[in-house]
């Protein structure tokens, strides 16, 4: 039995849920990956997984099983990546992620200029408006909007995100201009719920700061869906600055309420505290950071 390969196949199915989530993650034969956990278990004299009818649950035994095999399969890529020079030498494979939007304007040139600069290291941009597991997933590096709640991670600040709430012209000479954010309550609202918990209305006062929310005439998950509703004419918008910078600037959309607008939202690059750093990741931190920050001043 090749103990690593069926320690990987047990914590896919931890990770996935399920043997047959698993088996297409993993893409074997569903009978391939229940067999791999079976001679784990065979092996250890020891049931690791409770199965039910739809899912899979650990049991004690599995649980420490886990946590011990995902130290050991760390160790053991850090050792392939010690003996493939990945902290001596520029190359190999580098995984980033950022959100969708932002990756493709910001992100994705400055990332084709460092590829075209570093001929020996090929780049895998994920793009996903969800926040991912940068251990889980095998991330070198991410670009984060707000403040990070996940520790075990270093960050390097290099710009900030402002939160703008903006309609068309035409739908704010139809119902009105708002002068605070309590004016909200009698418009309609374009909800943007591309993230796992949708971001509150807030705003700030002269002491203290309150969330005020339009009524949802539209809610979409696409933030390019939410941006063409708002100059549609369909009601009030809450995006990011940079995904309404076009928009703005032309006069299709108009900001409101920007003295009551809350504190700007960090952008980072962040990467696991644990272990040592590629060269390859800090080569791409050191090339993105300074040209992110120019881009965003």
């Amino acid at each position: 039995m090749d103990r690593f390969n069926a320690m990987t196949v047990l914590l896919t199915v931890v990770e996935q849920g399920s043997l047959s989530a698993a088996s297409r993650h993993l893409r074997v034969p569903l009978a391939t990956v229940s067999r791999r956990v079976a001679d784990l278990e065979r092996h250890l004299s020891a049931q690791l997984l409770v199965r039910t009818s739809r899912q899979v649950e650990l049991s004690d035994a599995g649980r420490a099983y886990v946590e011990a095999a995902k130290r050991i399969l760390e160790q053991v890529r850090e050792a392939e990546r010690e003996a493939a020079g990945e902290y001596t030498v520029l190359r190999g494979e580098l995984h980033v992620t950022a959100p969708t939007m932002f990756g493709r304007t910001h992100v994705l040139p400055v990332a084709l200029d460092f590829l075209k600069d570093h001929p020996d290291i090929d780049l895998r941009l994920l793009l996903n408006d969800r926040q991912v597991n940068l251990i889980e997933d095998h991330i070198d590096v991410a670009v984060r909007i707000g403040h990070l709640i996940d520790g075990g991670l270093r960050a390097a600040k290099v710009g900030a995100i402002r939160r703008i709430a903006c309609a068309s012209p035409t739908y704010l000479a139809q119902r009105g201009f708002p002068t605070t954010p309590g004016d909200l309550a009698g418009h309609d609202g374009i909800t943007f719920q591309g993230f796992e918990r949708a971001p509150e209305w807030r705003y700030r006062g002269d002491s203290s700061a309150w969330t005020t929310e339009p009524r949802t005439r539209l809610a979409v998950n696409s933030t390019e869906a939410a941006v063409a509703a708002a100059v549609a004419g369909l009601g009030v918008a809450r995006l990011l600055s940079y995904q309404v910078e076009r928009e703005l600037h032309s006069g299709v959309l108009l900001a409101i309420l920007e003295d009551f607008a809350p504190e700007p939202m960090p952008v980072t690059l962040v990467y696991p505290e644990r272990g040592r750093l590629a060269s390859k990741a800090r080569a791409f931190i050191d090339w993105t950071a300074p040209r992110l920050r120019a881009r965003l001043s």
